[in-house]
């Protein structure tokens, strides 16, 4: 044991007669644990408030590349109910039993340093804990007869909320949705909406000014995809999507298309084009968007990220 008392790399080894405060883990056939599982999670403990649990890899922490080594770690069990930007600062302790001179080797940040529990960072502890060979010869008195005992001592020091804050996801592999407007009779009105229609869960219309609007007025149709019944969503998200606007019929299949990406949100609930076609186009027989009276409208809508409120 003496080769492992003492500070390195910031890690403080010692020795204690003192139990752990909090919580005892004894594990029987250890050699069939390490055989059959990567990890071991212990059950729900709690300290200072809040509940945890230890975590064993009896090979090493293969996701961190450890070798030689047991890992031992101390996990926040409900770090995903804390609330949005809140974090647990604390102190800890862990335990590994000599059962032949009847004290404890106890593996802490030198310093009694304090580590940030949250949702993102819920783990803390040690990679490497103690190594295999040194745990593995009973004359230490760390694995006899094929058991061993762990504990943990956990210190919470303070909590904090970090006050608002978003959280961005970005969507890997995301789906296109597809809506088709037919209109008719499209001189008669300064504007229309399309019915709704839903995107990735959220709802959008297409708003079209045949008269045009802005830069477009008098010359041109404007079109636009709108993030529809954003009143409803609390707190309100912003939405990044690649979309689509298309002017086609039941027989031309490349008509014109607008193409763009947007960040949709409260303050910018629309994109589009004032300048989406020139109206003479429209009503040109050769061009063949005009079909018994109808137009045909198309919006493809991909969603890229969505970013809410914590």
């Amino acid at each position: 044991m003496g080769s492992l008392v003492g500070e390195k790399d910031g890690i403080i080894r010692s020795v204690s007669d003192t139990p752990p405060t909090h919580y005892a883990v004894i594990i029987q056939s250890f050699s069939l644990l390490s055989e059959n599982a990567e990890k071991y999670e212990s059950a729900e403990f709690e300290a200072g408030g809040y509940k945890w649990k230890l975590v064993l890899h009896p090979n090493g922490n293969k996701r961190k590349n450890v070798e030689d080594h047991i890992s031992l770690y101390l996990a926040m069990a409900d770090a995903t109910s804390l609330p949005p930007g809140w974090d647990v600062s604390a102190a800890f302790r862990l335990f590994l039993l000599d059962q032949n001179q009847d004290n404890y080797l106890i593996v802490q940040d030198s310093q009694r340093k304090q580590r940030r529990f949250r949702r993102l960072t819920p783990e803390w502890g040690f990679d490497q804990f103690i190594p295999v060979i040194v745990f593995r010869d009973s004359s230490n008195g760390y694995l006899v007869d094929d058991t061993c005992e762990l504990g943990a001592e956990v210190f919470v020091r303070k909590e904090r909320s970090t006050g608002k804050g978003e959280c961005l996801k970005m969507i890997k592999d995301p789906g296109g949705f597809n809506h088709l407007w037919k209109i008719e009779n499209l001189e008669k009105l300064d504007s229309y909406e399309s019915r709704e229609f839903t995107a990735a869960g959220y709802k959008w219309k297409m708003q079209l000014c045949p008269k045009g609007i802005d830069s477009g007025t008098g010359s041109h149709l404007s079109l636009y995809l709108v993030l529809a019944d954003l009143a409803s969503l609390t707190p309100p998200p912003k939405i990044y999507a690649d979309y689509s606007l298309v002017l086609s019929n039941e027989v031309v299949t490349n008509g014109v298309s607008y193409k763009e990406n947007h960040w949709f949100s409260a303050s910018s609930r629309e994109s589009g084009s004032a300048n989406f076609i020139p109206l003479r186009f429209c009503l040109e027989p050769a061009y063949k968007y005009l079909v018994k009276d109808c137009f045909f409208f198309k919006a493809e809508v991909t969603i890229r990220g969505i970013a809410s409120t914590l």
